[in-house]
């Protein structure tokens, strides 16, 4: 990671954008908590509907996918996590669930990690860096 001097400010050149896809106000609060002490720039998608058009429109903007299992409106987060796969193979998913763990096997995409809810903010920073350090390129 490079820094970058901007007006003054040293910043990340590469900041680590984790979207989020999570339509309970309170999750996401604690979610974007943990994900910024944890050194990632979450972005908020409050639909299923909302986190694909987000994808789909910044492609490589994002480097892994936070995403509820059920969600309200016509998506869930499996189907979200399909959608991101179709844009990268080896896009880094996080499913997160209070009841939906069961469907895991059948309905979620390959090497992608489930957090059952209620799980600790460290959990979710451990999945995260995880799944991110498994996809780094090998030299």
């Amino acid at each position: 990671m490079e820094l970058a001097l901007e007006w003054g400010v040293r910043v990340l050149a590469d900041q680590l954008v984790i979207l989020v896809a999570e339509d309970d106000q309170e999750i996401q609060i604690i979610v974007e908590d943990s994900l910024t002490e944890g050194g990632f720039e979450p972005a908020i998608a409050p639909s299923g509907e909302e986190a694909v058009t987000l994808l789909k429109g910044n492609k490589g903007s994002y480097r892994a996918l936070v995403v509820d299992v059920n969600l309200r409106g016509r998506m869930d987060g499996w189907e979200v996590a399909k959608h991101a796969r179709e844009i990268d193979p080896e896009f880094p998913v996080i499913y997160m669930t209070g009841a939906g763990a069961g469907k895991w096997p059948s309905l979620g995409v390959p090497n992608s990690i489930l957090l059952e809810k209620p799980f600790a903010p460290a959990q979710l920073v451990t999945a995260v860096s995880q799944l991110l350090i498994s996809r780094t390129p090998k030299a």
